[in-house]
């Protein structure tokens, strides 16, 4: 089962297990979909990867599998993220 973490990355925002708003790479790294659209366009600042919606866990799931209580929040330096951005960008995710 993947870890249901609760918070962008970058931003902080809050992504319930519900939230149809979480994005998530192959290694679980965490956004929310303004993040992954308006910063990131698609590229894991960690990995190098491309995003997926998170799925989506239902109420009745969370008492027997409850969200991560690990919160990540690393902001990215866009500075140093332009250089990965050029190199993935234009570069489709299962390509990379």
């Amino acid at each position: 089962m993947i870890e249901i973490r609760t918070n962008c990355e970058n931003c902080n925002t809050s992504l319930p297990p519900n939230s149809e708003e979480a994005m998530i790479c192959a290694f679980e790294c965490t956004f929310c979909r303004d993040c992954v659209e308006t910063i990131l366009q698609n590229v894991c600042p960690n990995c190098g990867g491309g995003f997926e919606n998170r799925p989506v866990l239902r109420n009745e799931y969370l008492s027997k599998y409850p969200a991560s209580d690990k919160k990540i929040f690393k902001p990215i330096d866009k500075e140093k993220f332009q250089e990965q951005l050029k190199r993935f960008k234009d570069i489709k995710p299962s390509e990379r």
